[in-house]
């Protein structure tokens, strides 16, 4: 291959880049051409609704006027008139902006006919000589359409009406009134900003086009994700909300309505949204034992004293099935870590399953005992050591906690009619470190746990 000569390598770099930058560039001039015809239809169709909507205004105030006595004619043609200079200026202001529109459409649409033209040559030096140029004047076409310019400055609706009720002596000053307050129309759901992450759900909102009822607030409902009643989960002036701590792997319905002085508009319609079919969580920075010592994205624990300290997961179930493991990273001098779940108000300076807050296992590198309020039951041959992994299933349709080590079932079922709001937990002291993996489904080879007895 023969050397680059150094006087063309540079001509020959730019004109591989030109190309490239010149189409970036017009693919933002392509899209708001898009926008604009778009939006040419859009006008069009206002320059319909304005002239229906003034006709059938018109026809109202005929119809009016010709029901009052004689004194009325006069008023009437007055009144007419200012009707049509309200369709006059409506029409002239979206003429306006058509003729305005269509002229930087047809001023973008040949400045990129012409791109495309140059961008077909195969001069070097022609391209050289206007990519400056060129690429800054398609920057500046982009930059016309402003934040706004594709949008209407006036509504197709002509907000007056007539209050045909005053006596005669009050003929002279009858006159088109404000129209009266309404209640806000029903919000539209935007879908694709309305979005499920885990077991938390997070909706967005706005009032159709055209809206002139003056909004106070919102109320966003919820179901229970069993099919159950609707009950309000956010009242405020916010079009974005998210709901966390829902159940995991259920169907959610939503819906919003809007609010004002003059009342409760109608709801929007129901949007359907299913939360994550298995639990991803980490330990609870916020909530652990001031001794607990977290990292790894709070996804390892272990602790700064030879005490026992108790550090809870950050998700909260009372429904479902749920599976989750611990993998002992270290285990020096036999101690006796505990897992298992607790309620949030469980005390956190002593093992875990010692109050009634809690239901655990505790294990040692032998066997294992099952705990509650400080009861120890099913003592179990079996114990963990460094790279044991424990497993912790929670099945609240069947109200049972069961525990795992190594993929076997450690002794019967541990608890029965298990019945709430659980979080996972864990205690353990200085000489045990261990991490946790969620995001799992139950193993099919966990099979159905055994019961005591068995």
């Amino acid at each position: 291959m023969e050397p680059c000569n150094p006087g063309l390598c540079p001509d020959r770099e730019l004109n591989r880049d030109f190309p490239a930058q010149l189409s970036q560039a017009l693919n933002g001039v392509s899209d708001k051409a898009k926008e604009a015809k778009e939006f040419l239809v859009q006008l069009k169709n206002i320059l319909q609704q304005i002239q229906e909507n003034g006709l059938d205004y018109e026809a109202c105030l005929v119809a009016q006027c010709d029901a009052l006595v004689e004194a009325l004619t006069r008023q009437k043609a007055k009144l007419l008139t200012k009707v049509t200079k309200e369709r006059e200026h409506k029409l002239k202001m979206v003429w306006d902006q058509i003729n305005h529109c269509t002229l930087k459409l047809r001023q973008s649409t040949g400045l990129m006919e012409y791109c495309l033209e140059v961008i077909k040559e195969n001069d070097p030096a022609g391209f050289l000589q206007i990519s400056d140029a060129l690429i800054k004047r398609v920057q500046v076409s982009q930059e016309q359409w402003v934040k706004g310019a594709l949008e209407p400055k006036v509504s197709a609706e002509f907000d007056l009406t007539l209050d045909s009720e005053p006596l005669l002596q009050a003929i002279h000053q009858l006159d088109f009134i404000q129209m009266k307050c309404r209640v806000p129309p029903g919000p539209l759901l935007q879908l694709e900003k309305c979005c499920t992450r885990n077991n938390s759900v997070t909706l967005a909102w706005r009032l159709p086009p055209f809206t002139h009822s003056p909004v106070d607030g919102y109320i966003l409902e919820l179901d229970d994700g069993d099919g159950g009643q609707f009950r309000e989960v956010y009242v405020g002036k916010e079009t974005l909300c998210t709901i966390d701590g829902l159940h995991f792997n259920s169907t959610y319905n939503a819906r919003v309505k809007a609010f004002s002085s003059s009342g409760v508009g109608p709801y929007s319609k129901t949007v359907v949204l299913q939360t994550s079919d298995v639990a991803w969580f980490t330990f609870d920075p916020n909530s652990g034992h001031r001794d607990i010592i977290l990292s790894n994205d709070n996804q390892t624990a272990t602790c700064s004293s030879y005490d026992d300290r108790v550090v809870l997961g950050t998700a909260a179930f009372s429904k479902g099935v749920h599976y989750w493991e611990l993998h002992v990273d270290r285990y020096d001098n036999h101690p006796d870590p505990a897992f298992g779940v607790a309620r949030a108000s469980v005390v956190k300076d002593m093992m875990l399953g010692k109050d009634d807050k809690a239901w655990a296992m505790y294990v040692d590198n032998n066997r294992s005992w099952f705990m509650h309020c400080n009861s120890h039951t099913n003592r179990t041959e079996g114990g963990v050591c460094k790279g044991a992994t424990v497993g912790v299933l929670l099945d609240l349709t069947q109200h049972t906690l069961t525990f795992f080590i190594n993929g076997q079932q450690q002794g019967p079922t541990a608890f029965s009619h298990v019945d709430g709001v659980f979080m996972p937990a864990l205690s353990l002291n200085r000489n045990v470190q261990v991490t946790l993996h969620t995001g799992l489904d139950v193993p099919t080879h966990l099979g159905r746990p055994k019961l005591a007895g068995n």
